[in-house]
């Protein structure tokens, strides 16, 4: 019975299973990426991302260590070099699982696990994004855009601004031409005026 027991064997005895994740986390460090089960890539990360947190310092020590694990010089010499300068400023989680497919037969769970820090293509999408965000980035008070603005967008806003001023200026002018056609219909003629004046003389 396995009661309280929560490491997964992996249906291999303490021998086979450390050489098996020893093995994989040497392919891992070398190749960068590797395609195995959910199961062992699980185990294999825990197995590995604390021999990358000891390669970021680089003495003999860490070296020796690493070594009574991996037992490849190769992959030690990989880890503490390309490896080690690349997650320098990274405080963990080294490892990604991505699942893919379920293997024909048994139908076991298959993923692919990779370093971080080593997928050129997310890296550079993470980063096409950021920017992204940080140039549509919103502020909730009406602060001053920064000066850096572009010379196209100014020059479009000053010819929009002179069409508004020009269209403006002919609609005060046909008003002014309304207002004084409108003041010269109601004023009256002199010939209008002439014979009331006629009128209150013969009156007198």
């Amino acid at each position: 019975m396995r009661h309280g027991n929560k490491i997964n064997h992996l249906g291999r005895k303490y021998g086979h299973r450390s050489s098996m994740l020893s093995n994989m986390a040497a392919s891992l460090i070398r190749h960068k990426r590797i395609f195995t089960t959910t199961a062992k890539a699980k185990e294999l990360r825990g197995f590995v991302e604390p021999l990358i947190t000891r390669a970021k310092d680089d003495t003999t020590h860490s070296r020796r260590i690493v070594f009574s694990y991996l037992q490849d010089k190769e992959s030690v010499k990989e880890l503490f070099g390309n490896v080690a300068e690349k997650v320098a400023d990274r405080p963990g989680g080294y490892t990604r699982i991505l699942k893919t497919h379920n293997r024909k037969g048994d139908n076991a769970e298959m993923c692919m696990m990779e370093l971080v820090d080593f997928n050129e293509l997310m890296l550079e999408q993470k980063a096409a994004d950021t920017s992204k965000s940080s140039s549509s980035k919103r502020t909730r008070r009406g602060k001053k855009k920064a000066e850096t603005t572009d010379e196209a967008p100014v020059a479009k806003a000053k010819v929009k601004a002179a069409e508004v001023v020009a269209e403006a200026e002919e609609v005060v002018e046909e008003v002014k031409a309304e207002a004084n056609e409108a003041a010269e219909e109601t004023t009256p003629t002199a010939e209008e005026s002439a014979p009331e004046s006629d009128t209150s003389e013969e009156d007198k």
